[in-house]
């Protein structure tokens, strides 16, 4: 319940019946696209309180997507080729055990469709980013103006 109550900005839902329907919600100064997100949700499939609570208390509202690394991939597919996503955050249930699962199986899953990469065409992330790379002392000609400068010498 206080997990809801955090993401809607709203506080006192304990004296709403659990299995009664979401209440009225007040105006306030909380997060009001999530609020309006789960309030709506909430009344398009008739939730309950508890139901609502159940919803946001794991993925928080978002996608969540439990299965083989398979079913994984094919609702990340559908979602991406539909376009409904160019990208996901992976948000795992705990570190650093899902998110090495994630890795190790789902990865590969999309490698093999030719959704996710097999490697990178720079060898840096700053080449990937397509960034200039450091100017190195070397290249420096003796007489420009960013040339090292000769150390003084204090009597």
């Amino acid at each position: 319940m206080s997990v809801l109550e955090h993401t809607i900005g709203m506080s006192g839902l304990d004296q709403f019946p659990l299995h009664g329907p979401v209440p009225e919600m007040p105006a306030t100064n909380g997060p009001l696209s999530r609020q309006r997100l789960l309030l709506e949700a909430a009344r398009r499939d008739n939730l309950t309180l508890w139901e609502l609570c159940l919803q946001n208390a794991g993925p928080r509202g978002h996608l969540m997507t439990i299965g083989t690394p398979s079913q994984v991939v094919d609702v990340m597919e559908h979602w991406f080729h539909n376009g409904a996503a160019d990208g996901f955050n992976v948000m795992p249930a705990w570190l650093p055990g899902s998110l090495q699962d994630f890795v190790d199986f789902v990865i590969p899953e999309l490698q093999r469709r030719g959704l996710f990469r097999t490697e990178y065409e720079a060898a840096t992330l700053r080449g990937n980013l397509g960034l200039p790379g450091p100017v190195r002392r070397r290249q420096r000609g003796a007489g420009s103006a960013d040339a090292p400068k000769a150390p003084v010498q204090i009597p």
